[in-house]
């Protein structure tokens, strides 16, 4: 995984506890499932945007 042995990845996660704090990481945690989860989402959906006006049948009735 990235070339990360246990070591390291127990020096990074010590060093993310000093800086955050223990009780501010689930939300970090959390934010950043919200964010990835929001990413995936909008790579999936189509990206077609409709320009077209859309004319009110109504109107044009009345108009006649």
């Amino acid at each position: 995984m990235f070339g990360l042995g246990l070591q390291e990845l127990i020096i990074v996660l010590v060093i993310v506890m000093v800086l955050f704090g223990a009780k501010r990481l689930p939300e970090l945690a959390d934010g950043m499932g919200k964010a990835i989860r929001n990413f995936k989402k909008a790579s999936i959906e189509n990206n077609d945007i409709d320009v077209t006006p859309k004319t009110n049948l109504d109107n044009e009735k009345k108009r006649a």
